[in-house]
């Protein structure tokens, strides 16, 4: 029990620093940036967390109670959906103000969607399930234990998420009253999630071999 406790502790340690990478802050900060209280960038994260573990959890469930896996082309073409969400929510961020005069934008309510936020996190957790199928497996021996360990390493991404959309949402909630500085910020979010979603797809195929997959 002892150690099977303690792998919980660990899955919702790398559940925290699941929830903080690149490609995953990034996609968020995009929906953050619209925010104009840090109340609703936490919600956010939180709903980021909740899809994303929804996904794990279901995924998860079926590949390990099948007992399959995710072929190489099929993992990568998930991850690669993931670029295309980098970028449509990059361009989306830049384009944010164009339509919007100086009271709309001043007076606007809370342009984020919890529900798109949420398959944010779905889409995010789709292209993590192979990958957290492995290490689940390596670290329990039952699907009851299976079921524990991805709600406990959810748990820690939401915690983590939730913790880090507020600590981004701070600059965009203290500039809404100059518009200047809060366009460009959101603008920033904007440009950082087009490029990367470009590198993150071209990393994956061409240097990593997804499109000559493709065509076999």
């Amino acid at each position: 029990m002892i150690s099977f406790m303690s792998v919980l502790f660990l899955g919702f340690i790398l559940g925290i620093k699941h929830s903080i990478e690149p490609d995953h802050v990034i996609a968020v900060a995009t929906v953050v940036s619209k925010n104009k209280k840090l109340s609703r960038s936490a919600l956010t994260g939180a709903c980021w967390g909740i899809g994303h573990t929804s996904t794990l959890l279901i995924v998860g469930l079926i590949m390990v109670l099948m007992k399959g896996e995710l072929s190489d082309k099929w993992a990568m073409s998930l991850e690669f959906l993931v670029g295309v969400m980098l970028v449509s929510l990059g361009m989306r961020s830049m384009l944010f103000y164009k339509n919007i005069n100086i009271k709309q934008a001043d007076h606007s309510p809370e342009r984020a969607s919890l529900i798109k936020v949420t398959l944010i996190g779905f889409i995010h957790g789709l292209a993590g399930s192979a990958a957290m199928v492995v290490l689940t497996m390596s670290t329990v021996s039952t699907v009851w234990e299976c079921i524990l360990y991805i709600v406990i390493f959810g748990a820690g991404t939401i915690l983590g998420m939730l913790t880090f959309t507020t600590i981004i949402g701070i600059p965009f909630v203290y500039s809404k009253k100059n518009l200047n500085l809060n366009r460009s910020l959101t603008q920033l979010a904007g440009t950082v999630s087009f490029i990367f979603g470009i590198y993150y797809m071209y990393n994956l195929g061409v240097t990593e071999g997804l499109f000559r997959m493709w065509a076999q």
